[in-house]
């Protein structure tokens, strides 16, 4: 198995992980999952974001292939999700690099509807709670039917009782884990 490649998993945290202090990484997301044993059978690269700034996605890009180029990793099988800012932070980086990626999983994080047609191929779950802003659900809701107007793999999972963390009951889900980790680049 020395040559077996891995799948790698991009984690963006939202805004209230942002800092020096990487420990506030682990809150939420796959670093909280890992900190509590559970295997997700990919590479997981959980960047922290400076206090005062949002994702980049040029700098997230040249993070993916540093990773990529450094370790046994599976370029058909990189994948992106984040949480709030960092949900915003997925759509930014897949709009800006939308043939990287096998897969994404934004989480109340708004995109731009605008970016659909180049996202058309690229299969994403969206997740938000139903009780979150209403900016926030509505631009879920439309960017969802947009990339399905432009012809994509697209699915809108709306948590009619959650907030704004809803990101707790979709990582828990092994379900997710599943789906993203089947998906491969052609």
């Amino acid at each position: 198995m020395a040559d077996s490649k891995w799948p790698l998993v991009v984690f963006l945290h939202g805004s209230g992980e942002r800092g020096d202090d990487l420990e506030k990484v682990k809150i939420h997301g796959p670093p909280k999952l890992l900190a509590a044993g559970k295997d997700l059978a990919a590479v997981v690269v959980s960047p922290q974001c400076p206090t005062g700034t949002r994702w980049n996605a040029e700098e997230l890009a040249k993070l993916v292939d540093h990773v990529a180029n450094t370790y046994r990793v599976d370029r058909q099988r990189l994948y992106v999700t984040g949480l709030s800012m960092g949900g915003a932070g997925t759509w930014s980086l897949i709009t800006a690099y939308p043939d990287k990626f096998a897969a994404a999983i934004p989480i109340c994080g708004r995109g731009d509807e605008a970016a659909a047609p180049k996202l058309a191929k690229l299969p994403i779950r969206v997740f938000v709670g139903g009780k979150d802003g209403e900016r926030t659900v509505t631009n879920c809701q439309e960017m969802t039917a947009a990339l399905k107007k432009a012809g994509g793999d697209a699915e809108l999972k709306l948590y009619p009782d959650l907030e704004h963390d809803c990101w707790t009951v979709t990582y828990d889900n092994p379900e997710v884990w599943i789906w993203l980790l089947a998906q491969k680049r052609p």
